[in-house]
């Protein structure tokens, strides 16, 4: 009867669980190709080591992270006891071959016992702590499936009970297969005690063998059925994620598993993501593996200001509307015919009516004001234990918005206007590129028929840093700290135009197309037969667009950020910080320098190198820095919901009370010089509180390196080579280690600072703080250029799909008024 009980569970749970992962495989083949998925073997297997074995990411959070790091190691010990106990229904006393009598064995399965249940009672008391019902959306299991959390930590707490329920009456029926060294499995031997010796034993070993195959197949079936869906999927997801991760460079857009030729596109190509079915089954795996653990969440910035978006829900809502729309796949989607459909369920056909994005009374399953809430700043892939693409989600669907529905924020579509006609989100001239050089005490060479032999870097400018008065401050330091230095370098000047990447993240893949293809063109022309093809930017986000997606478009540059350089350039002593800065500053990292490319220790070791000056972190710093509000396009989009990002962020730096919050970014430094000046104008904030990038402090450091030099800067000869102008003395950036590309990957803890090295004499070259705050401008954030529309929040009419290939249009709202384009 034991033996006939036994199995008949255990067919019935497997037959169950495979259906349902049967299912669930043929759901996501009804997604799209997801190309690439397979390459870089050795980084995959390195992340199931690291990430899925080792729990990295899960034990960043100290107390839960342990705790499921030891269920997790647990349950891949104690899945020898599931064994143990299904083959008992065979042999009473079966033990594992080779390993299965020894005293270890006995001793970790029993310690693992202990620690799952330990765990267990952790995370009961952590989700109790954090009941969405005491704290609402404060709560990091906010509209998560709490109930089937607790039934399934009741079932795991049951595997426990039972496990050592039977292990004990076989130590005193004899059948225990570590019978000898029963002492080392303390907790069975000591349920051994408890029980006691006697004929119930017998019934007791077969009922917990019994309880315990019940209780194992019945939480596989609930398991498959539920978010503990991500036993399985988890692993799997992570094996297929993008590597190194999925951060730094957008996709390409695809269309049916092949990049979109925007020159000639397919009258079937599918732009983006406009229904569920348009995912790929990589995107299909996020949602199976999600966890609806709420890490993502809590360290979104648009959550955490009180944003409709969570990129958990992000994920949880189309992951439902996945499932409910099942039937309908099968069937055959848009291809199925009638007789089929037909059949379908009223609640089936009613989801298919359902937009993907769109507002509640519409019955959509994402609401526009989450997709367009997301400043792209990685905040969720980086804390995701299972690596869910979140941002990858958000701009597919917003590719969909923006080139088919012509649904997106109205004030955008001046930016996408500007960058397509005037090559700058601003729209400015382009004459205007090289107006930041006037009055440097040397000339900046201008490339016209490509660059010279003897120019080792291509200075990118960018937008910002050849247009924006605050921005070109920084350009302006940067370029005299190049020339101090003796690099030389070079810059296109007219030759620039907008890397497209304000436009990418907005989701007009075309414009970037447009405005990549164009910039790859003239680089590629510039540096000729080079074989090494240098680019410095002061820019992250010029610097990710040149490094990391140029390549996708033929464009394959050596590419280095000015903090990285001008570290080295530190570390070489070709730039010598003597000039004491007594001053202390605290240094907000950039999304697009730190969490999308991994550039956290170059701008604190400049900064830690400048004489006198104190550094102090913030709370939110590294890859758990808190984003500014400026990414994601959201630049040039209105915050009309919640609390100001930027102003979130400025909160926590001048909590630290600073002279100086410094920055490597120029749209952070606008961001967050906004909300420091409004600070400062109702009296939240001292005055004298600068916003400064990291060149410009190193600038007002810096002494040159030759004594002759030196003497010649600190005698104040305005025409001198080495000479750093006063108004280009406004931010600072650089690593210490000698190779830009170590620097990459450094993280390590913030140096302590500098002592004072300083003499008398060359804090001469020093100015006071009041005058820098009498001569600083406090321009407005630069989004609102003259001409440039106040915006009313509306959205631009939707179009249909393009003949030709989508572009933006000719008005403030984005309309198209050429023909083949989309009208925005």
């Amino acid at each position: 009867m034991r033996l006939a009980i036994g199995l008949l569970i255990v067919i019935v749970g497997l037959g169950i669980a495979a259906h349902r992962l049967w299912w669930l495989y043929r759901l996501s083949q009804t997604g799209q190709p997801a190309p690439d998925r397979l390459h870089s073997q050795g980084a995959r297997v390195q992340a199931e080591v690291t990430e899925v074995v080792g729990q990295r990411k899960l034990l960043k959070w100290t107390l839960p992270g342990w705790a499921h790091a030891f269920t997790f190691w647990g349950f891949c010990v104690l899945s020898l006891t599931i064994v143990e106990c299904f083959a008992a229904l065979f042999t009473p006393d079966f033990a594992i071959p080779l390993i299965g009598r020894t005293a270890w064995l006995a001793f970790l399965e029993d310690f693992f016992g202990v620690a799952v249940f330990v765990a267990i009672l952790i995370f009961a008391a952590i989700r109790w702590q954090n009941a969405p019902a005491r704290l609402g959306r404060d709560s990091r299991f906010y509209k998560s499936h709490t109930g089937a959390a607790w039934v399934v930590l009741l079932l795991i707490g049951l595997v426990i009970v039972t496990l050592f329920g039977y292990r004990g009456p076989q130590i005193n029926n004899g059948n225990f297969p570590m019978q000898d060294h029963k002492s080392w499995a303390f907790a069975s031997n000591a349920t051994a005690k408890l029980i006691g010796t006697g004929a119930h034993n017998g019934w007791l070993e077969t009922f917990f063998v019994l309880a315990q195959l019940a209780v194992v197949f019945g939480f596989l079936v609930l398991v498959v059925y539920s978010k503990h869906l991500h036993i399985f999927s988890g692993p799997l997801n992570v094996y297929f994620s993008r590597r190194p991760k999925a951060l730094g460079p957008a996709q390409p857009m695809m269309s049916r598993g092949k990049p979109i030729d925007f020159e000639d596109p397919g009258e079937d190509d599918i732009f983006g993501r406009g229904k569920i079915e348009d995912a790929s089954w990589k995107a299909m795996l996020d949602f199976y593996a999600c966890t609806e653990c709420g890490r993502c969440q809590t360290q979104c910035p648009a959550w955490n200001t009180n944003k409709p978006l969570s990129p958990k829900l992000l994920i949880t809502n189309q992951r439902d509307h996945l499932f409910a729309k099942a039937p309908y796949l099968f069937a055959g989607g848009e291809n199925a015919p009638e007789e089929k459909t037909a059949g379908l369920s009223d609640a089936v056909k009613a989801e298919v009516e359902r937009p993907l994005v769109g507002k509640e009374d519409e019955g959509g399953v994402i609401d526009p004001d989450v997709l367009w809430a997301c400043t792209t700043c990685g905040a969720c892939v980086e804390q995701c234990p299972v690596d869910i693409e979140h941002v990858d989600h958000i701009i597919d669907m917003r590719r969909y918005q923006v080139l088919i529905e012509s649904a997106f924020p109205s004030e955008a579509g001046i930016m996408l206007k500007n960058i397509e006609n005037k090559g700058n989100p601003w729209g400015m001239n382009a004459s205007s590129r090289n107006d930041w050089m006037e009055g440097l005490p040397f000339e900046v060479r201008v490339v016209e028929d490509g660059v010279p032999d003897d120019v080792e870097y291509l200075f990118w400018v960018g937008c910002a840093g050849a247009l924006e008065d605050r921005s070109k401050k920084v350009t302006k330091a940067f370029a005299e700290l190049l020339h101090t230095a003796g690099v030389s370098f070079a810059v296109l000047g007219e030759g620039e135009s907008c890397t497209g990447d304000p436009a990418r993240r907005l989701g007009n893949e075309f414009l970037f197309q447009m405005q990549g293809q164009m910039n790859v063109e003239v680089l590629n022309e510039a540096f000729g037969d080079r074989p090494v093809k240098k680019i410095v930017a002061t820019c992250p986000h010029c610097f990710n667009t040149l490094a990391k997606e140029y390549p996708q478009i033929g464009g394959n540059y050596e590419v280095v950020h000015h903090t990285q350089l001008l570290g080295r350039l530190v570390a070489e002593g070709k730039l010598t910080p003597v000039t004491a800065v007594e001053e202390k500053v605290t240094y907000h990292d950039p999304c697009y320098l730190g969490r999308h490319n991994n550039v956290y220790t170059p701008p604190r070791e400049v900064l830690s190198a400048i004489p006198g000056l104190r550094s102090e972190e913030m709370h939110r710093c590294k890859s758990r820095g808190f984003c500014c509000g400026a990414g994601g396009a959201r630049m040039w989009m209105e915050e009309r919901i919640g609390k100001m990002i930027n102003v979130e962020r400025t909160e926590e730096a001048l909590g630290l009370d600073p002279d100086m919050v410094s920055t490597a970014c120029p749209f952070c430094m606008v961001m967050i010089a906004d909300a420091v000046q409004a600070k400062q104008q109702t009296g939240a904030a001292k005055e004298g509180v600068e916003v400064l990038d990291v060149a410009q402090i190193l600038a007002r450091s810096l002494v040159p390196a030759k004594v002759d030099a030196m003497a010649g800067a600190m005698a104040g000869g305005g025409g001198a080579a080495g000479v750093i102008t006063a108004d280009a003395v406004h931010e600072s950036a650089g690593p210490l280690l000698s190779d830009p590309a170590a620097t990459a990957t450094a993280d390590s803890v913030q140096p302590a600072p500098s002592s004072t090295a300083a003499s008398s004499d060359a804090t001469g070259a020093a100015e006071s703080r009041e005058s820098r705050e009498s001569r600083e401008s406090r321009e407005p954030r630069f989004p609102r250029e003259p001409g440039a529309a106040v915006p009313d929040g509306s959205t631009a009419e939707p179009g249909s799909k393009p003949d030709g290939p989508p572009t933006t249009g000719g008005s403030a709202s984005g309309s198209g008024d050429r023909p083949g384009a989309t009208p925005l």
